[in-house]
């Protein structure tokens, strides 16, 4: 089944090529705090984000309570990973409300699920996207799931071959998604810059016809940035109000100054970009430098009316207001019909 190249959330069209849809992610980084929940939410507004995502899991429907992270263990001492996801995990009961203060504050607000019951409590609660972590993209029942609601999904590509996204993908059409976008993702914590792999995005978007873009796990701006310069269709970054809080989260996250920076950085990217089309000076340039900076030919001493002009009473210099050098040649052998003075800039009026 073939999928469209464009999605739609919030009112609005998401393809490689439009503005970029970037996604605050704000993940486990509330704390199970509802303050902090919407201070997060208030800080994606004020930075221009399009979305605020958080993240809906129970430890133990993730994780056996036999499983153990070295990772994990080295931010959480003493927990296992069960005990640790149980801790920071988003209280279900808050979604509700969240979504109705970003509503309120004007911002997409969505969340990753990851049970079935997760994906069925987002749909009632109409979110616009649903985000399929990375770890997720081999759990095809709960991509079916999430299909079977017809909101549009995304779905990260960390630590995935080809093939894991070929049968996500098959997965996420044969059980109805109408429109499916794809993210490269490097699922390390934080990423190595050298292993994100910003032109993956484009094979994904060549290989499966759906809108591309990025889940970056990098520390700073400059990769997002790239990445938009490339034509994500979007960007999903992991932010906190303080690096310095605690959870597993905060330290490789990104503060509220930061994605402020990030997005405007998106934005001034993508307009950089242009149409493509090389027309001559725009606007800006014929009123600032067109005339200025461009050159032409001048007199190089006091010539009279009536000189015959030869090579060495011309140069070439600014402004360019006058004949144009590459017509030095017409100029050559002409006749002044009026006195000219030193460095005065030869006009055709003048030969």
């Amino acid at each position: 089944m073939s999928l469209p190249d464009t999605l739609h959330a919030g009112g609005r069209a998401i393809a490689n090529g439009l503005p970029t849809y970037v996604i605050a992610e704000a993940g486990s980084n509330h704390n199970r705090d509802p303050d902090v929940a919407r201070r997060l939410i208030d800080v994606a507004v004020e930075a221009g984000a399009d979305a605020v995502k958080f993240q809906t899991y129970s430890g133990d429907r993730i994780y056996s309570r036999r499983a153990r992270s070295a990772w994990l263990e080295e931010v959480s001492p003493g927990k296992t990973p069960t005990q640790l996801l149980e801790e920071i995990s988003l209280p279900r009961e808050w979604q509700g409300e969240l979504a109705r203060y970003a509503a309120e504050r004007g911002i997409d607000w969505f969340s990753s699920p990851f049970d079935h019951a997760a994906v069925d409590e987002l749909a009632e609660i109409g979110v616009p996207l649903l985000k399929i972590a990375s770890g997720e993209i081999v759990d095809l029942p709960l991509i079916r799931r999430a299909a079977t609601t017809g909101i549009p999904l995304i779905i990260s590509t960390g630590m995935a071959t080809m093939a894991d996204i070929d049968e996500a993908v098959t997965a996420a059409a044969s059980a109805g998604a109408r429109e499916v976008g794809l993210m490269q993702c490097a699922s390390v914590y934080p990423a190595p810059v050298e292993r994100t792999n910003l032109r993956s995005m484009e094979t994904l978007r060549v290989a499966f016809g759906v809108p591309s873009g990025l889940s970056d796990h990098t520390t700073g701006i400059a990769v997002a940035t790239a990445a938009a310069a490339l034509g994500a269709a979007f960007i999903e970054k992991h932010f906190t109000l303080d690096r310095a809080m605690e959870g597993p989260d905060h330290s490789f996250a990104i503060e509220p100054d930061e994605l402020r920076a990030m997005v405007a950085g998106i934005r001034d990217a993508q307009l950089a970009l242009g149409d493509g089309r090389k027309e001559g000076p725009s606007l800006e340039e014929r009123e600032e430098n067109y005339e200025l900076s461009r050159r032409s030919l001048i007199a190089t001493r006091d010539l009279p009316e009536g000189t015959v002009i030869e090579p060495d009473m011309l140069t070439v210099k600014r402004p360019g207001t006058g004949i144009a050098p590459k017509y030095l040649e017409l100029v050559i052998g002409r006749t002044l019909k009026a006195d000219v003075e030193a460095d005065d800039v030869l006009t055709w009026q003048m030969v």
